[in-house]
């Protein structure tokens, strides 16, 4: 009897979801709590595991579909005989073959000339699998955004290989054990699940040795170099030889004459890739590695336009031919156009906080107001006590302290800004999760500093600094950034002088912080320069009259004009 997949419980206040993505599709083989499929809700992704081990008979709900809770997404037959795709089994009955014949020499030494065979090859080390780490609770597989190292590469034990990002977090996955990176198992934009294998290294192996230069081919670079400087005018007196016996080689003549010599050593796989994808000759790039290799620098600069060009004079020296041969020589000044765009895949968070943004402003009646406050009063109480209170509680007092307990103060006078809407009801808080907005390197995220009511200064702005930490270093948790009630975000640390946030749903009420900038204002009838900050309340209308929302903003000047008030709750 087939089994039933369902869509679960989502949380709080979750009723729907949308098929982000089927990981097995009809005729593939599950096992039990096996996922099956990935949810997005507007607050997280969640995977929906087999509940039978079976093969997976039908798909009744496509990707980019809403469900509800309880709806029927697919079904299990644990009877089935699972039709694996021929792509699954070929790679295993192919891999064998390359070793079919190690020890046939060339018998010729022209065989130098042929690609070199791959550096992962490094001898001396056994193989080294290297595995995608968990990556937090809920999260269950990543894109690979980046390799910092290249086959050939040696790497030290813990040294960074490859970058793993996430919906929330991009981290990096460090080298179980020294040694050198043999092969790359999955490319770079590749999606990977927890537990895969990245690529594989060679322990304590060491880095191969660069491959002896390939000899100029017999009787030919010898002669040609003398008749190429006497067709040309030279004399070859004053030429230097390099050869043993005395003879003037092409490379000789090219150092006379100011020329590179062209690059004949083996490339390394990322090099070859780079000169293939962007139609380079490689000869024709300046190379600065060690023994004269070409590296995968020199050809970024040459395509940045950073390496010399080929002087245009030795051609007629080597090559007495009519001028049109030298022509093909410009075609490399055109490579650094192809840097005037450059297209990279959105990284995951960047997507879901794009969707997410834009979910709020198609939802709810966004609005904004606007006041601003004196910070006068709170930046003398800083200057009064902030070496005191950093000496006591090992944090330095900032204004998010001041800024949060005010917040918490007007909300508990206006509890509908602590409020939200789920269905035709509304949903009254009477808890006070604030959320604040840090800027990461991989994109805006939200942590929860919880009951803020019930924390001193000094606990909010440890928390806060904890909390913005780990954002910078994408280590915060989803529990850390679900849940709260109410949203302040700071683009004065930028230095934004005003603009009108977007609502974290599904909360009612998100508030806006600016820089403080000095402005002339009437205090008592007298003109007087203040430090003046703009605040802006985004606010639901559907759920939060202008009334109220005025009001709130008002408090909250009021408390940051005369914090004394926060001290004394009144």
């Amino acid at each position: 009897m087939a089994t039933d997949i369902v869509v679960p419980t989502l949380g709080e206040s979750v009723t729907e979801a949308t098929i982000a993505r089927w990981l097995k599709k009809p005729g593939e083989a599950v096992v039990l709590d096996e996922p099956l499929v990935e949810l997005e809700t507007d607050k997280v992704t969640l995977e929906v595991n087999a509940g039978e081990a079976g093969v997976l008979a039908e798909v009744l709900v496509q990707e980019g579909e809403n469900v509800e809770v309880g709806a029927l997404l697919g079904r299990i037959d644990p009877d089935g005989v699972a039709t694996a795709p021929a792509s699954e089994v070929a790679p295993e009955s192919a891999t064998p073959e390359p070793a079919a014949e190690p020890a046939a020499p060339a018998p010729e030494p022209a065989a130098t000339t042929a690609p070199a065979p791959e550096p992962a090859a490094a001898p001396g080390g056994a193989a080294v699998e290297i595995i995608v780490p968990a990556m937090g609770e809920s999260v269950t597989e990543g894109m690979v955004a980046q390799w910092l190292k290249q086959p050939g590469d040696t790497v030290a034990q813990d040294e960074p290989l490859v970058e793993v990002e996430t919906d929330k977090v991009t981290l990096e996955v460090n080298a179980p054990a020294a040694g050198v990176l043999e092969k790359i198992l999955a490319e770079e934009g590749a999606t990977v699940e927890v537990g895969a294998v990245l690529g594989t290294l060679a322990a304590g192996a060491a880095a191969p040795a660069p491959t002896p230069e390939a000899p100029p081919p017999q009787a030919a670079a010898p002669e040609a170099a003398p008749v190429a400087a006497a067709d040309g005018g030279l004399d070859p007196a004053s030429i230097g030889r390099s050869a043993e016996d005395g003879r003037i080689s092409k490379a000789d003549l090219l150092t006379f004459i100011g020329a590179p010599a062209p690059t004949t050593q083996p490339l390394s796989p990322a090099v070859r890739k780079l000169v293939s994808d962007e139609n380079l000759d490689p000869a024709l790039i300046p190379a600065t590695g060690p023994g004269g290799r070409l590296t995968k620098e020199d050809v970024l600069d040459f395509m940045e336009g950073k390496a010399p060009a080929i002087p245009a004079t030795p051609t007629p020296v080597l090559a007495p031919a009519p001028a049109p041969a030298v022509a093909p020589v410009a075609a490399p000044a055109a490579a650094p156009a192809a840097a005037r765009e450059e297209r990279v895949r959105m990284p995951r968070l960047r997507q879901t906080i794009a969707r997410r943004l834009k979910e709020a402003q198609n939802t709810a009646a966004m609005l904004t107001t606007f006041n601003e406050a004196d910070m006068s009063a709170v930046m003398a109480l800083r200057a009064q006590y902030r070496d005191g209170f950093e000496k006591k509680h090992g944090v330095k007092l900032g204004f998010t302290s001041f800024f949060t307990k005010a917040v918490v103060a007007a909300l508990k006078e206006l509890p509908a800004v602590n409020a939200e809407i789920d269905g035709d009801e509304l949903v009254y808080k009477h808890y006070y999760d604030v959320g604040m907005a840090v800027s990461a390197p991989s994109g805006l995220v939200v942590p929860v500093i919880r009951d803020c009511d019930k924390k001193s200064f000094a606990e909010i702005e440890s928390t806060l600094v904890d909390l913005a930490g780990r954002a910078r270093e994408g280590k915060l948790g989803i529990d850390e950034m679900t849940g709260g009630t109410f949203t302040i975000t700071n683009g004065g640390v930028f230095g934004s002088l005003l603009s009108t946030p977007i609502l974290n749903m599904p909360q009612s009420g998100i508030l806006g912080l600016h820089k403080i900038q000095q402005r002339p204002m009437a205090v008592d009838g007298e003109v007087k320069i203040r430090p003046m900050m703009y605040l802006a309340l985004s606010y639901d209308h559907r759920i939060i009259d202008g009334r109220e929302a005025v009001t709130f903003l008002v408090r909250v000047k009021d408390f940051i004009e005369d914090p004394e008030r926060l001290l004394l709750d009144i």
